[in-house]
């Protein structure tokens, strides 16, 4: 800063280490020798401005703050490459204005700062999750949760049972959690078993992965379905020979039927609100959760509204990117229009409606994932067996073209080799510069395809939380793709290693919500593993840059805003396979306590 040239600096100002006190007016005679009133009206303008500005010397600050907080005595990992590392934060009306040693933090905080001794603990930044399904696992529109463990199909029907008799008054019986693989295990059609529950009103049960939906006939007759009807966009209505619809609708197909019992209603709508408020919300907070994707908002059922009305109640407690799901039976220009006037970002709020959510293929065990070979069982006897299509690529590249410009970012679901092709084939195409599109799962790529993550600037997102991604796992399907294919499923370290963007989430309830389950099978999968600190990247500062928000959060750095996390262990010093026991004991957001153990 330039002085006013009347003025030197012995004259001005002489900072001291207690809070930016000078000396001007111990100087004041000698000052006033030296000025007219004019100039002494200058001096002490000047001389507030500079009780408002942080002392080169001490960094102590003067501003009359809301809040100041201060972590000290701890082992803060910031995730940033310049100053991993730190033992101390201030924190000032919820922005890191400084990032140090304790004492150089005590020296900067006022008296009034609050103090947070972390005793050594590990600090770390806001986890951040960027595709899991909160509203779905909170709502509570669904009236039962299959037991676990069950393994005759016959026996699913218990739960139903009981739904059907404790809901006597509901239009619909909706439950979750059902295996599919043991379900096309029974002896007689599926939709008899839930026939036999209840024959007059309609049962839809969704599966473990949400891929496909068991149903009665009551169901399949308010459906319209029968032998001649054809199978939907991105589903198909699983037959018996004769044609008949055995009860058992898969991807798209079961969506349908979800639509169809789920309309909007001041019932649902105050279910999937509480659900969020009561449940969800709480639950990302324990697990030091700060900012999430919702992964799959049906903007038919309102859910964009349930959570602008979170917001507008000032009951937010994550940041939230909310990804609208493309209708695969929509009709292009209309969907388009609508979902460009749900667009809005602002950066200043927690919640962004910016993101598109699509699914290119299906799942792997129910053989709908997009493959380029066929897979070597036949379940629906299609005209082709390597998986469907959702959004074919040429519809993908469309939707980017269109929405791009809006601002939005693409959210693409892609499992098979085919489907991970064809999503970047789309992005290649139809994307532009200022697109951060990512596609999710990648659970089998070709070799060809790794490198071009990084080229298009894609971002890998994959889930390693669930046990099935292990390599002990991988060759769980031989039956259905053979044994070439399974040896290096959600392949993370090639990713990394070819220098694409990795995120790692949760998609959340498939798996677990912990993100230290995911830390420590991202960290013990070999060979397709990679470093702890490549993970917590993964978890923090690269899913920031997907949520437009890597220049707010995702590392600990001064003008950053301070979500934070404190563990009880420090998963730097700990053997691997006890990352998964750690505890979150307090959960910041903004630098506000929203979560303690």
């Amino acid at each position: 800063m330039h002085l006013p040239f009347f003025i030197t600096s012995a004259d001005i100002i002489s900072c001291d280490d207690n809070f930016m006190r000078t000396n001007i007016l111990d100087n004041k005679s000698k000052m006033m020798r030296k000025i007219n009133p004019f100039h002494l009206l200058v001096l002490l303008l000047f001389a507030c401005t500079c009780a408002c500005q942080e002392d080169e010397m001490t960094g102590k600050n003067m501003q009359n703050f809301e809040s100041e907080q201060i972590f000290i005595n701890g082992k803060i990992y910031t995730v940033n490459p310049s100053q991993e590392w730190a033992e101390a934060i201030l924190v000032i009306d919820g922005v890191i204005e400084f990032v140090g040693t304790t004492t150089a933090v005590q020296d900067r905080a006022s008296e009034d700062a609050e103090v947070i001794n972390l005793d050594g603990a590990l600090v770390l930044p806001g986890i951040h999750d960027v595709h899991m399904h909160p509203l779905e696992a909170a709502s509570e529109n669904f009236h039962f949760i299959i037991e676990e463990g069950i393994t005759d199909p016959e026996d699913y029907a218990f739960d139903a049972e009981q739904a059907a008799q404790e809901n006597p008054g509901s239009d619909w019986i909706l439950g979750w959690g059902y295996d599919l693989e043991i379900l096309l295990e029974a002896k007689r059609l599926p939709k008899e078993i839930l026939d036999d529950v209840v024959s007059d009103r309609p049962i839809g049960i969704m599966e473990l992965t949400s891929h496909s939906i068991w149903c009665n006939s009551k169901a399949l007759e308010l459906m319209n379905i029968d032998d001649k009807t054809e199978n939907p966009t991105g589903g198909i209505i699983m037959r018996e020979q004769n044609g008949e619809a055995n009860g058992i609708l898969i991807d798209n197909a079961g969506n349908l039927l979800i639509d169809l019992a789920l309309p909007v209603t001041p019932e649902s709508l105050n279910n999937d609100y509480n659900g969020l408020k009561e449940y969800a919300l709480p639950e990302l907070a324990k697990h030091g959760i700060t900012s999430i994707c919702d992964a799959r908002t049906y903007w038919k059922r309102d859910h964009h509204k349930t959570w602008k009305k979170l917001a507008d109640d000032d009951e937010l407690t994550a940041r939230v990117n909310l990804g609208l799901w493309a209708y695969p039976t929509e009709e292009d220009d209309t969907q388009l229009s609508t979902l460009k006037s749900i667009y809005e970002f602002n950066q200043n709020s927690l919640l962004k409606i910016n993101q598109i959510k699509l699914y290119c293929d299906g799942i792997i065990h129910n053989t709908t994932s997009a493959m380029h070979g066929n897979f070597l069982l036949d379940y629906f006897g299609e005209d082709t067996n390597n998986g469907l299509n959702y959004f074919t690529q040429e519809r993908i590249q469309k939707y980017i073209t269109e929405l791009e410009a809006t601002g939005f970012d693409f959210h693409i679901h892609t499992i098979g080799n085919r489907g991970v092709n064809e999503a970047l084939n789309a992005i290649q195409l139809g994307g532009g510069p200022t697109g951060r599109h990512r596609l999710t799962h990648v659970e089998y790529i070709d070799k060809e395809d790794i490198s071009r993550f990084r080229q298009l600037n894609a971002t890998a997102d994959a889930q390693v939380a669930g046990d099935f991604t292990n390599p002990e796992h991988w060759h769980d399907f031989d039956h259905l793709i053979g044994e070439e294919l399974a040896e290096n499923v959600v392949p993370i370290k090639s990713l990394n290693e070819a220098g694409a963007r990795l995120c790692l989430s949760s998609d959340w309830d498939v798996s677990s919500l912990n993100p230290f389950v995911g830390m420590q099978n991202a960290v013990s999968r070999v060979p397709q593993n990679i470093s702890l600190a490549e993970a917590v990247r993964a978890y923090t500062l690269n899913p920031a840059y997907v949520m437009r928000q890597e220049q707010i959060v995702g590392s600990i750095e001064v003008g950053k805003e301070a979500d934070l996390i404190i563990l009880n262990q420090n998963i730097f010093e700990i053997d691997a396979n006890q990352i998964a026991q750690t505890e979150v004991l307090q959960t910041f957001l903004q630098g506000e306590l929203i979560y303690q153990k």
